[in-house]
């Protein structure tokens, strides 16, 4: 029998933090979870990673693997194809990005991530300039934990020790927030100096999120950013890709991010919505120039994950697909997103601990006020959140000096106003302690 609360020295898996007593859960329902102990939480993070935007317990999206399990579980695609694939590549472009051409299924963000990389350098090889390979992306950032798209972020100290010895010297520049960059002038400015660090004519693309997850909550440069970003791009030819594994799908009011911005993306990848945690699969989306360039050069492109997919995986995401527009989620979030966002900055008014507060859709950002890196504020907000029983997710990148303690919010679209408002006065009441907790030390 399984404990309540299981220490890491007391398990046989390998945990991600060795000093850590995890509660063990054993069943959902919509935004609640629920321990072997009994214990309630309420999940305003969507599982903890941003990802079960239907909420726990959507049986109709089980049944949907189910029924193809039944007519077959696996075979690798190598050398063929399934209805579930093609039907739901075809619906994510016709439904949710249609500016996109093609379609690549993988298990994974990380996987997509770096499956967007391996198709920048495709097409640049493909086309004739084996010299682009560098890549300039936001300091600020998370992208995944292979080594690739390790190497994306800026964060040293935080992510990518001690890793760096495997990692490729990609650049990188400040983001543009209240903290340095306002404007995003200094950040055009930056990316103008990396590219002539690397010369323009070696650099194979600009990797960034359109709007972040978790390295800077709900965050998005200006839009001056995004225009002289276009410009560059026209300038120098390199490609822009965007990380959409939190965004896509909904998350921010529209099917993808870069559907709200000045510009749109040559690929983009998304992930955590799309099978909204009932089955892995991410996916990358290009515009025809970039599937013409390999067509027209090596016809050929090297790259398969066991699960790249695979029938049960694009069965459940297109289920998912399915009730996101059956259900008009996607209204839901766009709808719902200014009311929750009102809501947490009248509750978080007046708490010393708050910098700013930011959302866009579903997806919100709390800035902490900078503190020493040593009193480790984002540990503080998610035990004492959890003693409230609510489930945030927090970053802290205090070291690598681009953001502080950061909190991230982000419920199912399924959640009820009830749930939405029961959230953001538990978050409040959490905070409130944490900030009493801080100053009488």
């Amino acid at each position: 029998m399984i404990s309540a609360r299981v220490p890491a020295d007391e398990t046989s898996t390998f945990p991600r933090f060795l000093d850590l007593e995890y509660p063990n859960i054993e069943r959902g329902e919509g935004v609640w979870l629920f321990t072997t102990k009994g214990e309630e939480i309420l999940d305003a993070c969507s599982g903890g990673a941003m990802v079960t935007t239907l909420g726990h317990g959507a049986l109709g999206i089980v049944e949907a693997g189910k029924r193809q399990a039944e007519k077959i579980a696996y075979f690798y695609m190598d050398h063929f194809t399934n209805e579930p694939q093609e039907l739901l590549a075809e619906r994510l472009i016709a439904v949710a990005a249609p500016e996109m051409a093609r379609v690549r299924f993988a298990s994974s963000g990380s996987e997509a991530n770096e499956t967007a990389l391996r198709l920048v350098r495709a097409y640049h090889v493909d086309r004739g300039e084996p010299d682009r390979w560098r890549v300039i992306s936001p300091a600020q950032a998370y992208h995944g934990s292979t080594m690739a798209t390790l190497a994306l972020t800026g964060r040293t100290h935080s992510l990518q020790e001690p890793y760096t010895p495997y990692l490729s010297p990609h650049l990188h520049i400040a983001p543009s927030t209240w903290r340095f960059d306002p404007t995003g002038d200094a950040a055009l400015r930056e990316l103008d100096e990396r590219l002539d660090e690397a010369g323009p004519e070696t650099v194979a693309a600009f990797f960034c999120e359109p709007i972040s997850g978790a390295a800077l909550p709900a965050y998005s440069p200006p839009d001056n950013f995004w225009r002289g970003l276009d410009e560059r791009r026209k300038k120098h030819g390199f490609l822009v890709c965007f990380d959409e594994v939190v965004t896509g799908m909904g998350r921010v009011g529209s099917w993808f991010a870069y559907q709200q911005l000045p510009i749109e993306p040559d690929i983009v990848t998304t992930g955590k919505g799309l099978g909204a945690g009932y089955a892995p699969i991410s996916a990358v989306l290009c515009k025809q120039h970039i599937y013409d360039a390999v067509d027209e050069g090596s016809r050929f492109f090297d790259l398969g994950h066991t699960w790249d997919g695979a029938p049960i995986s694009c069965a459940t995401g297109l289920a998912v697909l399915d009730a996101l527009v059956s259900r008009r989620l996607i209204e839901r979030v766009r709808q719902g997103g200014p009311r929750l966002l009102a809501g947490l900055k009248s509750a978080l008014e007046g708490n010393p601990l708050v910098a700013e507060v930011r959302g866009r859709g579903f997806l919100l950002g709390v800035d902490l006020v900078d503190l020493p890196d040593d009193v480790h504020a984002d540990e503080r907000v998610e035990d004492v959140a959890l003693e409230h029983g609510l489930l945030v997710a927090t970053t802290h990148s205090t070291r690598d000096g681009y953001a502080g303690d950061e909190v991230l919010l982000a419920p199912a679209f399924t959640s009820t106003d009830e749930e939405l408002d029961l959230m953001v006065r538990r978050f409040s009441e959490a905070l409130a302690d944490v900030s009493r907790s801080l100053v009488t030390k």
